[in-house]
């Protein structure tokens, strides 16, 4: 699907030393157009030679590159924070200056519909505080195909998002609420008496809380879940993301190989189907669950043997 109307909805542009996957998702916000842009940059970690100069060809890239009338800001930090503090430090500078709009990664390309769908549905539900992220990805594929043009989901997806001011709020850097929810029957609710699941999400709140994984990602899950949170996502796949290498942060992968390397980009159609009703999509969470947050027993196994025997390996 092509536009030719200008995006109103603000964007978001992460980068950080990838210019050739910049260049793509750069090129795909170009034609939206948006009528404002802010490109926030992490600085260089300094015992990467070379990296200093990667991270500032990027930065002239996008800014030379901005060929639009909009209004751009930017958010270059001098020192490297990581990604969990500069992701989410970049997203609360941006809701310093916005109600609403669209976070998009240096290596995720979103389909020309993706943005009008956002808009859209940005609009329709500002005021619903049930709804605090409208992400725009399909993973299960042709094995999950709803009736309406999205669904409801517990999953927030971030390769390609959008949320409020007002949901982000809620967004807890400290993760400060886990201490006292972990040994309740609060994940278990969630997961709808699912202790495989209740297992799975207790370690993985277990490594952020205690800042073993650099990731923002997690602490925003945590946030939706505590505020009973749901997210929107699409019926068709409409971000791909082209991050898939050995040298990536949290999509490490060999030759391509990542599962989800290979989804397809795809089109909404207009208008869009709504559903009825606010309905989590059971069906979907489960495939989600099955494919991609599986708990694995042989490492929860070893995990409990060693809190027995500590040399156990």
């Amino acid at each position: 699907m092509e536009s030719n109307l200008k995006l109103k909805t603000p964007v978001l542009l992460l980068t950080f030393n990838r210019l050739d996957s910049t260049k793509e998702v750069l090129k795909a916000i170009s034609k939206a157009q948006p009528s404002s842009i802010y490109i926030a940059s992490d600085g260089p970690r300094p015992d990467r030679v070379g990296e200093a100069e990667k991270v500032q060809e990027v930065r002239d890239y996008v800014i030379s590159n901005i060929n639009w009338d909009g209004d751009v800001k930017t958010l270059f930090r001098e020192e490297n924070l990581g990604c969990r503090v500069a992701v989410s430090g970049a997203i609360d500078w941006f809701f310093e200056h916005e109600s609403e709009g669209i976070i998009l990664e240096d290596d995720c390309v979103p389909d020309a519909s993706f943005f009008p769908y956002v808009e859209e549905l940005l609009n329709r539900y500002r005021d619903d505080e049930r709804i605090m992220v409208i992400a725009g990805n399909h993973f299960p594929g042709k094995a999950h195909q709803p009736p309406y043009s999205y669904f409801f989901s517990r999953y927030n997806h971030c390769w390609g998002w959008a949320t409020w001011r007002r949901a982000w709020q809620h967004y807890d850097h400290d993760m400060s609420q886990w201490p006292k929810l972990r040994n309740t029957n609060w994940l278990l609710t969630i997961g709808d008496g699912n202790r495989n699941f209740q297992r799975y999400w207790t370690r993985i709140f277990d490594q952020a809380y205690a800042q073993k994984v650099d990731s923002w990602a997690y602490r925003w899950t945590f946030s939706c879940w505590a505020q009973s949170g749901l997210t929107i996502l699409p019926a068709l796949n409409l971000v791909k993301n082209i991050g898939f290498d050995e040298n990536a942060t949290h999509t490490k992968s060999k030759n391509g190989s990542h599962k989800l390397s290979t989804l397809p980009l795809e089109s909404l159609t207009f208008p869009l189907s709504h559903p009825s009703n606010v309905i989590r999509d059971y069906e979907a969470d489960r495939w989600t669950e099955k494919n991609h947050f599986k708990h694995n027993w042989n490492r929860y196994i070893k995990s409990q043997l060693r809190r027995i025997v500590p040399s156990f390996s």
